[in-house]
């Protein structure tokens, strides 16, 4: 977890350039055979596996308290997504913006989700050096002032330029609390509830920003107290935020106490962190390249992309398509229609319940796991999620098509769209996990899972372009037919990866090392036993 190599007793370096020192110098735990010089270079580790100051250390009271701070952060921050699409109608008639030819209202959306996957392969790395603390600070701070140009915006090139960059911090935010839960729950079987309720929290945040400040156009006096009110809420927290968000990168509470350590001993004593990091030109041209490169040549990341991306698509395709299909059928007024969204969000909710068993059936993989004795198999992630693809996403797409009719009550398209949550959670949360476990020993893992969350922004950022043209051509019921058949073509990657999964892999030249890794970790464990 910690990505620091500790030092163990029985390494011993003479006066070499470098050396190895637990914790703090005056436990005098130097592995070395002769005398330290003020030239030797000495490699600060944690003292020992019970450091107190390491993370995964912490009382499960205090993980706990950390992980639900970050978990509340990251709901409240994706409010902002979504909530501009309450005011279409209003922000068009202010600017004259006209959807007759195209949806233009859509821009101030599309431009957030683009800022995310713009800012979270640019700028992402830079923010782990940081630390997760103060790399919060800085994104929220930056996101606070962003929504104060959009509650002023002049003119409609504002709103979208504006919605760039506080779409882009919230992208920095949501990946630097995720990391919050990599540090400080150190096993598969102890991530899986925070894991899973991050996910949830991120996909109801997204959906819940309409419904939430739907109704503020309709009882205030202007679209601007949408962002007015949230400049209220994000400012109260920033307090709380400031406080409660603490440092969990074992990196960069190392370096801290290196630096501390410099300063009072004069050694030359250095996190490994501080001796392996790379320029950050560097850096960026990799963070930036390599994600690429894996969407383009991995027929397994392709897949599971494109599967995931859709699904999150469509949590903003219906905040448009919702406003279409309820106005025309039920004549509600469009703060109305806002507030079925949250029928998704319900939908979702019993989603992460169904991700509760992915978990254990992936857990219990391990016993009949071939390939790597004892570890549980990459592909069980994926078991739950067919039935969520074609139950959910699937079912619930069909549902929300044939029950698109004015004879019939509203409640039963707002289920169909419940059930297309309920997918929604359980794919993203399962293409999530696969990518992570399928990439994990190969060292590829981040850029894997940084391609895929790209891929996810911007199909969001797009998709919902083609809704009026495909609503008001097909009509109705064949547009969220047309829907349904593309989430049956997407919804055979789990199958797929289920039957022939382990194949992908071994043929994969980036999983090929990996793989092998895996086969002779576990190989030289049994040998141990013996």
């Amino acid at each position: 977890m910690s990505g620091v190599g500790l030092a163990s007793p029985d390494i011993s370096t003479a006066r070499t350039s470098r050396a190895y020192i637990y914790g703090d110098a005056e436990d005098k735990a130097i592995t070395t055979q002769a005398p330290l010089s003020k030239d030797d270079t000495l490699i600060l580790g944690w003292n020992g596996p019970h450091d107190a100051e390491n993370p995964v250390n912490w009382s499960k009271g205090h993980k706990w308290l950390v992980t639900s701070t970050a978990l509340f952060a990251t709901q409240i921050v994706c409010w902002n997504g979504t909530s501009v699409a309450a005011a279409a109608l209003e922000i068009n008639a202010e600017f004259n913006i006209s959807d007759a030819v195209f949806p233009h209202s859509y821009w101030p959306v599309c431009s957030w989700t683009f800022g995310g996957a713009v800012f979270v392969v640019l700028l992402l790395p830079i923010m782990e050096d940081v630390g997760v603390r103060w790399g919060f600070r800085i994104a929220y701070i930056f996101f606070l002032l962003m929504i104060i140009p959009q509650a002023l915006a002049t003119n409609f090139e504002t709103l979208v330029v504006t919605r760039f960059l506080s779409g882009g911090c919230v992208s920095l935010l949501a990946n630097t609390i995720a990391s919050v839960i990599a540090d400080v729950w150190e096993t598969d079987e102890e991530r899986s509830i925070p894991v899973g309720l991050y996910i949830l929290m991120y996909l109801t945040g997204n959906t819940l920003g309409l419904p939430i400040f739907g109704g503020v156009t309709q009882h205030l006096p202007t679209w601007r107290w949408i962002f007015y009110i949230q400049l209220i809420i994000y400012g109260a927290l920033l307090p709380f935020f400031w406080y409660f968000i603490q440092e969990t990168r074992s990196s960069v509470i190392l370096r801290r106490r290196a630096n501390q350590l410099r300063g009072t001993t004069g050694q030359k004593i250095y996190a490994q962190a501080d001796l392996d990091a790379p320029p950050i030109l560097q850096v960026l041209t990799k963070s930036a390249s390599r994600p690429l490169y894996l969407l383009c040549t991995e027929p397994l990341l392709i897949a599971n992309t494109l599967w995931s991306a859709f699904c999150f698509g469509t949590v903003f395709l219906f905040t448009q398509s919702t406003a279409i299909v309820f106005t025309s059928l039920y004549e509600w007024e469009e703060y109305s229609v806002a507030y079925v969204n949250g029928a998704v969000v319900i939908g979702e909710i019993f989603g992460w319940c169904a991700t509760l068993l992915s978990t254990k059936l992936y857990l219990a993989s391990a016993s009949r796991n071939t390939e790597c004795p004892g570890k549980p198999i990459p592909e069980a992630r994926l078991y739950v999620s067919i039935f969520g693809s074609f139950f959910g996403v699937v079912g619930g797409m069909f549902v929300y098509a044939w029950t698109s009719y004015p004879t019939i009550p509203w409640i039963a398209p707002a289920i169909g769209l419940a059930m297309v949550g309920f997918g929604i959670q359980i794919v993203v949360s399962a293409v999530a996990d696969y990518v992570l476990d399928a990439y994990a020993a190969s060292g590829y893992a981040a850029s894997a899972v940084s391609a895929c969350a790209a891929g996810e922004s911007l199909t969001a950022a797009f998709l919902p372009f083609a809704t009026n043209a495909m609503y008001g051509r097909l009509g109705l019921q064949w547009a969220s037919t047309l829907l349904a058949f593309l989430a049956i073509m997407l919804s055979m990657a789990p199958v797929v990866f289920v039957w022939k999964g382990r194949t992908f892999r071994e043929r994969s030249p980036f999983m090929q090392a990996g793989v092998a890794l895996a086969k002779a970790s576990t190989q030289s464990t049994e040998e141990g036993i013996v």
